[in-house]
């Protein structure tokens, strides 16, 4: 991996050249909350699936995970200022703009990103979120305590515990996913959401009870659809074939 510093933080990144003919659409994908770069991008395919499609893939680990710096004031991980880390690393390859998709938390921080530098975004896939974007100030508060647990076996809610193993299993740092999660969760107006003027693709698995409903959320973008991803829960849909279908046929559509 490469790094770079956003804002005072050190980012660590890889730029995937595509495998196929380029075809001078580039794509960055922003993970999700106690993931990183491999968990959700690079183990389910995605970055072969994109490269393989003639398509420039880059991939971070977003601030407080993965091999990223870890911060631990909550003040340093609002979704604007992640945002603004997507759009330094694209300013730091000299890309001028690029297609954007984020899962889950990845996809708040690339609808903040979308609102506040539109001019950096071709096209929008927002995964694994849908009206809480707006009426949600994403995952559940408490999430942040269960970080915070002296161990799994104390923490006892069920979506709680769920994080809490996740961010075990991809061994994240406990205390500053705490802060992430403190600092992170801001819904946005729906004025806000209105004003994303990008083409934007909204998929949610139909058995996802954390995403919210996709529908509600794409109605209020103005060039926005909907792809439901059938029987697929909020963990489940990431590696998904209907997913990556509908993702690239999505990004085909922008270039017709």
């Amino acid at each position: 991996m490469q790094e770079f510093t956003s804002d005072g933080a050190r980012l660590a990144f890889i730029d995937f050249a595509p495998t196929t003919q380029d075809r001078g659409e580039p794509i960055l994908l922003i993970h999700g909350f106690a993931s990183n770069h491999g968990v959700n991008w690079v183990f389910p395919q995605w970055v072969k699936t994109l490269t393989h499609a003639g398509r420039r893939t880059i991939v971070f680990d977003n601030r407080g995970h993965g091999r990223s710096e870890k911060l631990y004031d909550p003040a340093l991980y609002t979704p604007w200022i992640m945002a603004r880390d997507a759009v330094n690393l694209l300013d730091h390859l000299g890309i001028d703009r690029a297609d954007v998709m984020g899962y889950s938390m990845g996809a708040r921080i690339a609808a903040h990103m979308a609102l506040a530098s539109p001019e950096k975004l071709r096209g929008l896939v927002l995964a694994g979120l849908g009206f809480h974007l707006v009426d949600g100030e994403g995952l559940p508060a408490g999430i942040a305590d269960a970080m915070e647990a002296p161990s799994l076996e104390v923490v006892t809610d069920p979506m709680q515990r769920m994080f809490r193993s996740f961010a075990e299993a991809t061994k994240s740092d406990l205390r500053a996913l705490a802060a992430c999660m403190r600092g992170s969760r801001h819904a946005m107006s729906e004025a806000e959401v209105g004003a994303i003027r990008a083409p934007a693709l909204v998929c949610v698995g139909s058995e996802d009870d954390v995403a919210g409903p996709p529908e509600p959320l794409a109605r209020l973008m103005p060039n926005a659809r909907v792809l439901v991803i059938p029987g697929r829960d909020h963990n489940k849909a990431v590696g998904d074939k209907v997913f990556k279908d509908g993702v690239l046929a999505f990004l085909n559509d922008l270039s017709a």
